[in-house]
């Protein structure tokens, strides 16, 4: 097997995860709003942790390399605001008749098939240069994936009640995942001489984009179809896990 085929393979199934954990909705039924309130919290704390203790920080490591620790840090901050204007932007552009758990579905898509492309790039990466190191990445990933699955694919069962359509909308977001690891192997590193920079931007705004999404989307609608105490609960656990799963990936790495 080709390193390109291998890599490409690595990242298809760390993506694909993401549809895995999508299937939660196979064991939830759209009249158990509970649930819903249950998954939506879950999935908010998976955004708003994911995104302060990883993702922003990774922008804030790749800027400061390349531009020093103030610029580096100012261009990072920028980034990430210019995510939250992008999604504010995006939330008054999607049709409001669609109803607020499609468009919660919808936003999450988007967020996580964002945050996807260049999660793609970095397990590429690595699997091109060392595929033990990319199958490990990989691996983490992977682990990652699978809750950020259910912040998309409860709502999008709860407002269309189609099991099929909420796991397959997850699962095509999915696969940003290895298209961006293709893309950005083959495109990035011959347009610009500083790829770390790139993605420092990139992953700064894609902190800011799942943040409002978090915020703006996902717990308003929790709070909506449960209590708050739960909400609370459920929140925390969301962020319990993510941050589980970034223990497993730094041992694992």
């Amino acid at each position: 097997m080709s390193g390109i085929l291998f890599a490409f393979l690595l990242t298809l199934l760390a993506g694909l995860a993401t549809g895995l954990g999508g299937c939660v909705v196979f064991f939830t039924r759209p009249e158990n709003k509970k649930a819903l309130s249950v998954c939506l919290s879950f999935a908010a704390g998976v955004m708003l942790y994911i995104s302060f203790a990883e993702i922003l920080l990774k922008g804030f490591e790749n800027l400061e390399h390349a531009y020093g620790e103030g610029m580096g840090y100012m261009i990072a901050s920028i980034a990430f605001f210019a995510g939250v204007g992008l999604m504010a932007l995006i939330d008054r552009l999607v049709p409001h008749n669609e109803g607020d758990l499609k468009r919660t579905g919808v936003m999450s898509a988007l967020a996580i098939g964002i945050h996807n492309f260049p999660e793609g790039f970095i397990t590429f990466m690595a699997a091109m240069y060392d595929p033990a190191l990319g199958a490990a990445i990989a691996v983490a990933v992977a682990i990652h994936n699978i809750p950020e699955g259910i912040a998309m694919a409860a709502p999008l069962y709860y407002a269309t009640g189609s099991k099929a359509k909420a796991v397959f909308i997850s699962a095509a977001s999915g696969l940003t995942e290895p298209l961006g690891g293709l893309i950005a192997w083959f495109a990035l590193q011959r347009l610009f001489d500083d790829v770390g920079a790139v993605f420092g931007i990139t992953f700064a705004a894609v902190g800011g984009i799942m943040v409002f999404v978090a915020i703006h989307q996902l717990l308003p609608t929790a709070q909506r179809y449960g209590n708050h105490a739960s909400v609370m609960r459920w929140l925390f656990a969301g962020m319990a896990v993510m941050a589980a799963s970034l223990v497993v990936m730094g041992f694992v790495v």
